[in-house]
């Protein structure tokens, strides 16, 4: 894989270490600096998305389901690692991975190309106006635009009209990162997904598509886990 060198943008102001606790049920919460406690987007997603999860798991079993659960999580964990340690501009970014992991990340070699100018990367944000918070894979310049950069694995090609969870996580993120810099607007939302069987794909979203279509069905899936859960 030939290698690049990524630009990094210094920012006007420290972003705080926000420190992560569970409810009672098991559901992540970040502790913003004005002491509350504001839930995971990741959590609010999978709360929206549990009746589908619990469909699916009585249709494959609770065997395969969880030997799916187990094989995406690990699969998931080690392409991220590879995507962040190259953004880092680190060297050996495949060492110690296995052969799948490896030829996972390396579809997106191409892609990478569109990336530069990086102002963060897997940093806890929060939004006070939203109570949410959550943790960005990437906030950078794709094809010269600032952008949300998710990266996402899947076992298999994807189509646009299946990532409507994904961008509605990765516009919060926007509203997170807007709160704090309004005069650094998100121009869109950018997908980056590798399956394990086929080419990457690149799924991106406006400005104008995103606030337009994802923000309101934000704001409701937040109330709603809200109302249906433990506060911390």
């Amino acid at each position: 894989m030939k290698m690049k060198t990524f630009k990094h943008i210094f920012l006007p102001f420290e972003i705080p270490k926000l420190k992560v606790v569970q409810n009672n049920e098991g559901r992540r919460f970040y502790v913003v600096p004005n002491g509350n406690s504001y839930p995971s987007i990741t959590t609010v997603i999978d709360f929206w998305q549990k009746d589908n999860i619990m469909k699916w798991r009585n249709r494959v079993g609770e065997e395969e389901a969880e030997r799916v659960r187990l094989h995406t999580s690990k699969r998931g964990t080690k392409v991220h690692k590879m995507c962040d340690d190259y953004l880092s501009n680190k060297s050996d970014i495949v060492k110690g991975h296995e052969s799948e992991h490896i030829t996972i990340f390396e579809k997106l070699e191409e892609h990478f190309e569109s990336v530069d100018n990086i102002h963060l990367q897997e940093e806890a944000l929060f939004s006070n106006e939203l109570g949410i918070a959550g943790r960005v894979d990437c906030i950078a310049e794709f094809n010269g635009k600032l952008s949300i950069i998710d990266f996402k694995t899947k076992g298999y090609p994807q189509k646009l009209e299946w990532m409507g969870k994904h961008f509605v996580q990765c516009a919060a993120y926007a509203e997170m990162w807007e709160e704090r810099m309004k005069d650094m607007p998100i121009q869109q939302l950018v997908l980056m997904v590798t399956p394990e069987d086929g080419n990457a794909q690149i799924f991106t979203e406006d400005r104008e598509t995103y606030k337009n279509s994802r923000i309101g069905t934000l704001k409701n899936i937040i109330q709603e886990f809200n109302n249906n859960s433990t506060p911390k």
